[in-house]
């Protein structure tokens, strides 16, 4: 059982980041625009973040398997969708699909972990496998990606994904148990499009102002996501039987594992994001050997999950975070501190210690989210921690990708060019790339290294203000966390 969860957790979870690597190859098919190319990337994320409270509630009152095997079966359609896309419209459609699909499966993952291991010690262990081939997947996608966009175009990183739905579903429905909450109510759906509508319109509002220059309608948007969210918020206290018990977050262990999943992915969202551009514009990589370059942050996270539950059981909680948190930190700090220009074994350490410390704070977090409920509650524990994973990777490239891009733009200046290719050459490192390449000679030359002085430049300053970003938050999670808690779970 934890075998078929863990196979449809991967596809999930690679697909928030699996086309970082193929971004070049879709942007010379199909040419979108700079912000195109960034919904490309986080529409994704955005939706299934916005999404999985409400599935999370609907696998509590309907049946876990039942969800999770129905969003598979959408998740493998809207794969074909996007694979076949010719347009960039149809494209972010399928994304969106996709979206609603993982958000269907996500939760049901780990509740059902939740209901299949009832020893501490064992769902301590279920759960750091779990996080191990969650983050696993999200630092794997580029690799997969890139020998699948080298070899076949970029459509094969969503080929790829049809054949594994295909055997999961055929082995979800003849493994899996079924679970349903007993005595749940009637699910409140206008506290459902409440909660979309206010998680897309707050992460659509801070990827416009990140970008620098916002305008009334992105503040308003950003302000109507708040509000959207303290109206949830508030339908949900007076509510019998809520989508999503908000009172949780007043428990200080529980909203700190919650902050400490949605940094450690921003974190390695960004980075990932960021790095696979850096590895083939500036490098000129190609997309396997970008993906490849990538996995020091896979096997680090695959370490730190596996270590996490025994040092969590020797050393407490709140330890666990602040190492995981810490390691974050130090990473950022390092990138940003090298002299420039960068260079990959820096990368490879930098990459290694974000995967080190996302693999011990998820797996310490998403332990105290899922201890902290009962059985019966267990979609909303898995419901957050999903959401907190995913808006973290689509919040990464939105925020800290749009930071980088403005910083980008800003230092774009003094170019031989005019009209249309100076403003493609200055909206994107791959735009800059695409005119050096088209025009080429000396011109060409000195746009190509204007460009790759630029993104090093934007770089830095996205690390530091990265790294300014997770300090803030460690030192809230380390107060929210009393010292010497122990997850024992069902308290």
């Amino acid at each position: 059982m934890l075998a078929v969860l863990c196979a449809s957790l991967l596809l999930v979870a690679m697909d928030a980041t699996i086309l970082n690597v193929a971004l070049p190859s879709l942007i010379a098919d199909l040419r979108p625009g700079g912000m195109a190319q960034l919904w490309i990337i986080d529409i994704y994320g955005l939706v299934l973040g916005g999404l999985l409270v409400t599935c999370g509630a609907i696998g509590d009152r309907f049946g876990r398997k039942r969800l999770f095997l129905a969003g598979f079966v959408l998740f493998g359609a809207a794969s074909v969708l996007a694979a076949t896309s010719d347009s960039s419209a149809q494209l972010i459609a399928g994304r969106v699909l996709l979206g609603i699909g993982g958000a269907m499966v996500m939760p049901s993952t780990l509740s059902l972990i939740r209901t299949v291991f009832t020893d501490p010690r064992e769902r301590a262990l279920a759960i750091g496998i779990w996080a191990a081939v969650a983050g696993a997947g999200a630092c794997v996608g580029p690799l997969v990606g890139g020998v699948l966009v080298e070899h076949y175009g970029w459509a094969a990183a969503f080929w790829v994904n049809v054949p594994v739905v295909v055997v999961t579903v055929l082995a979800g429905i003849r493994l899996l148990p079924e679970y349903r909450a007993p005595q749940s109510g009637p699910l409140d759906w206008s506290a459902a499009l409440l909660s979309v509508a206010g998680i897309v319109a707050l992460a659509w509002g801070i990827k416009h102002v990140a970008k620098g220059t916002p305008g009334a309608v992105d503040v308003i948007v950003l302000l109507l996501g708040l509000v959207l969210l303290a109206l949830f918020a508030r339908r949900q206290l007076a509510a019998h039987d809520p989508l999503l018990d908000v009172r949780l977050f007043r428990n200080g262990p529980f909203l700190a594992a919650a902050l400490a999943t949605l940094l450690a992915m921003l974190a390695i969202g960004s980075a990932l994001f960021l790095m696979s551009l850096w590895l083939q514009y500036v490098h000129g990589y190609s997309p396997s050997q970008a993906g490849l370059r990538t996995l020091p942050s896979a096997v680090a996270m695959l370490a730190g999950s596996l270590c996490s539950p025994w040092i969590m059981h020797r050393l407490g909680v709140r330890a666990v975070l602040a190492m995981g948190l810490g390691a974050l930190v130090a990473a950022f700090l390092v990138l940003a501190l090298t002299p420039q220009p960068n260079s990959y074994p820096v990368v490879a350490v930098v990459l290694t210690m974000l995967g080190l410390g996302d693999g011990l704070a998820m797996t310490a977090a998403a332990s105290v989210l899922v201890s902290s409920v009962p059985a019966e509650r267990a979609g909303q524990a898995g419901a957050v921690s999903e959401t907190a994973y995913e808006l973290g990777v689509g919040l990464g490239v939105a925020l800290l990708g749009s930071i980088h891009g403005a910083v980008f733009t800003r230092h774009m200046t003094g170019l031989p060019l005019h009209g249309g290719d100076l403003t493609t050459a200055r909206g994107s490192v791959g735009g800059a790339v695409e005119v050096a390449d088209r025009i080429g000679g000396e011109t060409g030359r000195l746009v190509l290294a204007a460009a790759r002085t630029a993104f090093d430049d934007a770089l830095t300053t996205t690390a530091y203000v990265s790294a300014g970003i997770v300090v803030v938050v460690t030192v809230l999670v380390v107060w929210l966390v009393p010292r010497g808690l122990r997850v024992t779970g069902g308290h």
